[in-house]
């Protein structure tokens, strides 16, 4: 017997607009929820495909055949796209795609939909797209629409040789069919691609409040990420985003990696080399990308700071920084080694910030 999604928890405000705006048929047909990570925004968009795909005119009723596939993510025609390793294949065909994304899939809804963010060497990579735009041109095989949920959208991944389907789904987003409905989460929307924002309608994803987080901590499934720690700590911890709280762990240990990587450019060059020797081989390309984001969110935050205190030199040199830090990213998904992409990137930055 399959295993069904947790409850969605909280959004009631944002979720009355929506049902208000399938009913009165002015939902957008491309849609991007953005906010913090942990706070519910890919559970809202199935949600939101759930309601789109019920058999009946108001709320999702949670008994017809389209509810009961939706919430255990079987639907035919509501696919689920997220962050996955890369296949290897950049051809690789629109049925080995689906059935890669349905595998782990069925893994989130048998864990209740609680899951740790895919590490950095996952993403949504161009044979993704080009299954998506394939799916979108054919007729629904069992409701009257199509939905798509594209989580982590800002993880599209770019490859050589690929205009032709980026511009597809470009144009896919602009004008999809009239049977099809879009829906991109995102909690780094400034990464996404400005022809991918522009394309879309933007609704803000607010935190949970604590009496919702406590909800959510009571479900079945939460318990993998309480840890037995206390429920007022964890309720503090998850600032309104309980899911986060799976990856608590390592995330603190991908930003004291990038923590590591900063201090060695900035306040003692000579450990520099040291440092890019322990970012490890090509095996922990993962964990290695990981810190890659967190050092982005580090000097973001280092160069707001001195653009506060009117340091407009530092300010700019974190701005540089930041496209050093996006150039090493693209290196590591070119399977280079970590070690060689943290001496170059270090050296970039301790440059900077001579």
């Amino acid at each position: 017997m399959a295993v069904p999604l947790t409850p969605l928890i909280g959004h009631a405000a944002l979720r009355a607009r929506l049902d208000e705006q399938v009913r009165r048929g002015t939902l957008a047909s491309s849609i991007l929820f953005t906010g913090p990570p942990g706070i519910g925004k890919q559970r809202l968009a199935l949600w939101l495909g759930q309601r789109l795909l019920c058999a009946e005119p108001s709320s999702p009723c949670g008994e017809c055949a389209h509810c009961r596939y939706a919430i255990n993510a079987q639907h035919p025609d509501l696919t689920w796209v997220f962050p996955r390793p890369n296949l290897g294949d950049s051809r690789a065909a629109p049925d080995d795609v689906a059935a890669d994304l349905a595998e782990e899939a069925a893994n989130r809804v048998a864990a209740g939909g609680i899951y740790s963010r895919p590490d950095g060497s996952a993403g949504i990579y161009m044979y993704v797209t080009r299954m998506l735009v394939a799916r979108a041109s054919l007729s629904p095989a069992l409701a009257r629409r199509k939905v798509f949920v594209i989580g982590e959208a800002d993880r599209m991944i770019s490859q050589a040789a690929s205009d032709q389907a980026a511009n597809a789904f470009l144009k896919l987003l602009e004008e999809p069919p009239a049977d099809t409905t879009l829906i991109l989460t995102s909690s780094e929307p400034g990464a996404l691609l400005p022809t991918i924002r522009s394309r879309v309608i933007e609704m803000r994803v607010r935190p949970l409040s604590d009496g919702e987080v406590r909800e959510f901590l009571a479900l079945p499934g939460a318990a993998a990420i309480a840890g037995g720690a206390p429920l007022d700590e964890l309720v503090a911890r998850s600032r309104g985003a309980p899911g986060a709280l799976a990856d608590a762990k390592p995330l603190q240990e991908a930003e004291q990696r990038a923590r590591a990587m900063l201090d060695a450019a900035v306040r003692d060059k000579d450990r520099i080399y040291r440092t890019a020797y322990a970012q490890g081989a090509s095996g922990a390309r993962g964990a290695f990308s990981d810190a890659l984001d967190a050092l982005t969110g580090l000097v973001h935050a280092r160069a707001r700071a001195a653009a506060t205190a009117g340091d407009d030199t530092a300010a700019a040199a974190g701005a540089r920084t930041i496209v050093f830090i996006e150039e090493a990213k693209r290196d590591a998904e070119r399977n280079l080694a970590p070690q060689l992409v943290t001496f170059r990137l270090l050296e970039q930055i301790a440059q900077e910030y001579r």
